[in-house]
C-alpha cells in the first residue's frame, strides 16, 4: 500500500493487528483514525518503507530526493565529509526504498576501512595458561583451581583487531545483512561482516558506541559508525538525522528535518566563508512578555540566524540575516501567508531597517530558482523575502551555490532589487 505525503488511505480493520496500531502510533509515521470497519491512515512528513504484519506500507514524499543523491544529502546532514563512490551513488532504490540506502552506505564505509586496514589495539583478555603471562587473576585462581598450582588464570592484553571500533562495524553489518531484501546487497553485507571481528553475546554494540571516544587514531571510523548507529538502533524517523537516542523500530526518513539540517550546514559554512558566523541562544530569540500569569509563550527562533560584523561589537551594532528552511514546493506555488507572516516577524526582529531582508530556502527538483518578494504597506517597504530553490539533483556542495552567493552578497552590500517582482 502506497500513501503520498499528507495523503490518506483506507486499511481494513483485519489487516492491522493491535501491535501494528501501537507501532504506528509510537512511530508517529501516520495519523490513525478509527472507523467502523476500517482504519483511515493519513501520512505526515515521514518517508520510507514500513513492514507490518499483513501490510507493507510505502510512504512516498511529495518532493523526493533521487536515490542516487540521497546518500550524499544524508551524509552532509550528518556532518560527514566523505563522498560515496560511483557504485554507491548509482545504487537504485529496491523494494526497501530509502531504508535500503542506509545498509548500502554502511557497506561502502566499511569497505573503505578494510581497504585502509583495520585498526588494531590492545584488548583485555582473560586466559588459562601454564605460565604466568600478564597479571594473575587471584580471585579466579582461588575459586576455580581448588588449591592447584596449575593451570594459571591470568589477565593479559592482546594486540588484535577486536577493538570496539571494529566490533561495532561487524555487528552493524551482520544486522543489516538480515534486514535487506536485495539478495546481492545481502550477500555483500554478509561477506564484509565476515572480515570484521564479531562481538560476543555479552557485548552490546550500542553501549560501545555511546562509551567510545575518538582521537586521531580512530577518527576515520566516524562515518561508518554514523551509519552503524542507524542500523543498530533499529531505525526510526529521527535516527537518520539524530544518531544518539533510539526509540522507534522502523527505518523511515523525515525529509523536512533532513532539509533543515542540510540548509543549516550550508548557511553556516557560507557565512563563515563570508566573514560571518551563526548565533543562537536565548539572548538572540524574539520573546513575548506580558502573557497570562503562570503561562509561558514560545519565543520566535529562526532555523539559522547569521551575524556579520566584529564579534566583540554589541548586538545592536551587528548585521543579522535570517535563513529559513522550508520543505515545500515553492517552485510551483506562492509562499504561503503563514510563512510570509513568519519571515516578516524575523525581519522586524533582526534585520537592519535600511536592508530588511530574509532568505527562504526550499528544494527544487528541476534546477535552482531565485526570486524575490517585496512586501509593502502604506508606509512603504516592509520587507524583502528572497526565495531560493536548491537543486536536489546535485550534490550538496554544488546545490549550495545560490545560497552561498546570496549570503556573500548580503555580507558585501545586501541583496539587489530584481527587475521584476513576483
Amino acid at each position: 500500500m502506497e500513501i503520498e505525503e499528507y495523503g490518506s488511505a483506507i486499511v481494513p480493520r483485519a489487516d492491522l493487528s493491535t501491535a501494528d496500531v501501537q507501532r504506528l502510533r509510537d512511530l508517529k509515521a501516520v495519523t490513525l483514525s478509527e472507523r467502523r470497519n476500517h482504519w483511515l491512515l493519513t501520512a505526515r512528513t515521514l518517508s520510507g518503507v514500513l513492514e507490518l504484519s499483513r501490510v507493507r506500507l510505502i510512504l512516498r514524499p511529495k518532493l523526493s530526493i533521487a536515490g542516487n543523491r540521497l546518500i550524499d544529502w544524508l551524509a552532509y546532514a550528518n556532518g560527514q565529509n566523505s563522498t560515496p563512490d560511483e557504485e554507491l551513488r548509482n545504487w537504485r532504490l529496491g523494494r526497501d526504498g530509502y531504508a535500503g540506502l542506509v545498509p548500502a552506505a554502511l557497506l561502502h564505509e566499511c569497505r573503505l576501512l578494510l581497504h585502509r586496514g583495520l585498526r588494531r589495539d590492545y584488548v583485555p583478555r582473560q586466559r588459562v595458561e601454564s605460565t604466568l603471562r600478564g597479571r594473575l587473576n587471584v580471585e579466579a585462581q582461588a575459586t576455580r583451581c581448588f588449591g592447584g598450582v596449575a593451570p594459571l588464570h591470568v589477565r593479559t592484553f592482546e594486540y588484535e583487531s577486536a577493538c570496539w571500533e571494529n566490533l561495532v562495524c561487524g555487528a552493524a553489518l551482520t544486522v543489516a545483512s538480515r534486514r535487506v531484501s536485495d539478495p546481492l546487497l545481502r550477500h555483500r553485507l554478509a561477506a564484509t561482516a565476515a572480515e570484521f571481528p564479531a562481538p560476543s553475546r555479552s557485548v552490546d554494540p550500542m553501549t560501545l558506541l555511546l562509551r567510545g571516544q575518538y582521537s586521531a587514531l580512530n577518527a576515520h571510523y566516524r562515518s561508518a559508525h554514523a551509519w552503524a548507529r542507524v542500523v543498530l538502533g533499529g531505525g526510526g524517523p529521527d535516527d537518520l538525522l539524530h544518531p544518539y537516542g533510539f526509540g522507534a523500530q522502523g527505518l523511515l526518513l523525515k525529509l523536512d528535518d533532513l532539509w533543515e539540517s542540510v540548509v543549516r550546514r550550508m548557511a553556516v559554512e557560507a557565512a563563515v566563508g563570508a566573514g560571518g558566523r551563526r548565533v543562537k541562544g536565548s539572548s538572540h530569540e524574539i520573546s513575548t512578555n506580558g502573557g497570562l500569569e503562570g503561562t509561558s509563550q514560545r519565543p520566535f527562533n529562526p532555523d539559522v540566524l547569521l551575524s556579520f560584523g566584529p564579534a566583540a561589537a554589541p548586538p545592536e551594532a551587528r548585521r543579522y540575516l535570517v535563513v529559513d528552511a522550508k520543505y515545500k514546493d515553492y517552485v510551483r506555488t506562492n509562499v504561503s501567508r503563514h510563512d510570509r507572516h513568519q519571515l516578516l516577524t524575523y525581519i522586524a526582529g533582526y534585520a537592519d531597517p535600511s536592508n530588511p531582508v530574509a532568505l527562504v530556502v526550499h528544494p527544487a527538483e528541476h534546477g535552482p530558482t531565485d526570486r524575490q518578494l517585496e512586501v509593502r504597506g502604506p508606509r512603504g517597504l516592509v520587507g524583502l523575502i528572497r526565495v531560493l530553490g536548491l537543486d536536489t539533483r546535485s550534490d550538496p556542495g554544488r546545490a549550495a551555490g545560490p545560497l552561498r552567493e546570496a549570503i556573500a552578497e548580503f555580507a558585501r552590500s545586501g541583496p539587489r532589487l530584481p527587475a521584476t517582482v513576483s
